[in-house]
């Protein structure tokens, strides 16, 4: 199991920027992904970003150029970089674990993230 907690959440201006930060309870050098999803009220779960133990590559659409994950396994954190914010970005941002690949998914609680004017 791993524990994950997510900070860094809280209310921006359009075209602001945030970091948030995800920690793990233990060494994620082995954890084949970690990503951020992200759920906007009334709507879906989706991905916003994933890193797996190949690289960070996979990037929804409606973020590519504007948010950036990145893992940090000597801290067991990871991070998104979300600049250029809009206020479709507004959502809860979930951190999720995946330990083996086609295994289960370890969720944080979430941290909101409202842009607005």
């Amino acid at each position: 199991q791993v524990q994950l907690v997510e900070s860094g959440g809280g209310l921006v201006q359009p075209g602001g920027s945030l970091r948030l930060s995800c920690a793990a309870s233990r060494t994620i050098f082995r954890i084949y992904a970690m990503g951020w999803y992200r759920q906007a009220p009334g709507k879906q779960r989706e991905l916003v970003a994933t890193c797996t133990t190949g690289g960070c590559t996979d990037y929804a659409d409606s973020v590519k150029g504007r948010f950036t994950i990145s893992r940090d396994n000597a801290k067991n954190t990871v991070y998104l970089q979300m600049n250029n914010l809009k206020p479709e970005d507004t959502a809860v941002y979930y951190c999720s674990a995946q330990p083996q690949s086609n295994g289960v998914y370890y969720w944080g609680k979430g941290t909101l993230v409202t842009v607005s004017s």
